[in-house]
């Protein structure tokens, strides 16, 4: 197991999910952790259980879109450990529905999070992981590689992270600095419950059958695991990595499925 200890990771929308998840991996594995997310209070209670447990972790709120939020979740880096060794660009949510029924408006909520919200993640964090030759992790998903009617928002927004992940990757190699794309398909989380507004709907049941859910503890792991080995990209669950596989290696095939069985993504919470 790759070892973490005396590194020290920043992780963005890391109040639930596979952020929460990711939190509770690298504390696992020694690394001291900053914890930045807009809902301060599970912020608050994932510290407390980590601090409990021997780890390292401060808590700061941050939200994506504001400019100027992940500079200060950076300078608590610094301030608190002196340095920045991982940034996984973590913080998302998901647009959907038909475009005729979408307005710009949604596409521009979407990409500030989704796309601007990384952007500044990474701006705010690059100097200290050049200087420390560490590692950056982008989140972004299966949606990053196929695209199902009403998921125009959500699939743009991941295949812009997944270029800009690729370019920067290129473009950091000779700095030492690693950059992973994850690509998660379906994994347990409030992502299929949040509407429109980014406004999380409790009572909306998980629309994706149990069997084909991941577990964010497993999922972490993998992801864990791929940023320590510095992989270009980490495909997260089994029927994400066939469906990756075949859009690369017969687009035609996964076309005519989508298509033949009426294949779509799911529908926007409370509605």
């Amino acid at each position: 197991m790759a070892n973490f200890s005396g590194q020290v990771v920043l992780i963005t929308g890391a109040s639930s999910g596979i952020g929460e998840a990711l939190a509770r991996e690298f504390a696992r594995r020694g690394a001291a952790l900053v914890l930045a997310a807009r809902r301060t209070d599970r912020l608050d209670r994932l510290v407390a259980e980590l601090t409990a447990g021997g780890a390292r972790a401060v808590a700061v709120r941050c939200d994506v879109t504001v400019d100027g939020e992940p500079e200060r979740a950076a300078a608590a880096a610094r301030e608190r450990f002196g340095r920045l060794d991982v940034v996984v660009a973590n913080a998302g949510f998901g647009v959907v529905g038909p475009f005729a029924l979408l307005t710009l408006d949604d596409y521009r909520r979407q990409f500030e999070t989704n796309v601007f919200g990384v952007l500044r993640t990474l701006k705010a964090t690059l100097a200290d992981v050049r200087r420390t030759r560490g590692r950056i992790a982008v989140i972004g998903s299966v949606s990053g590689h196929i695209a199902t009617p009403g998921s125009s928002p959500y699939a743009m927004s991941k295949f812009a992270v997944r270029a800009l992940a690729e370019a920067l990757g290129h473009e950091l190699a000779r700095s030492g600095v690693s950059v992973t794309l994850v690509s998660p398909g379906y994994v347990a989380s409030e992502i299929r419950r949040v509407d429109n507004q980014g406004v999380l709907r409790e009572q909306t049941p998980e629309p994706v059958p149990r069997f084909l859910l991941m577990s964010t503890t497993r999922a972490a792991r993998q992801i864990v695991r791929a940023i320590a080995w510095r992989r270009r990209e980490v495909v997260v669950t089994g029927h994400g990595k066939a469906a990756v596989f075949f859009q690369r290696h017969a687009p035609w095939l996964t076309s005519a499925v989508i298509r033949k069985f009426g294949v779509r993504s799911r529908g926007e919470p409370g509605r």
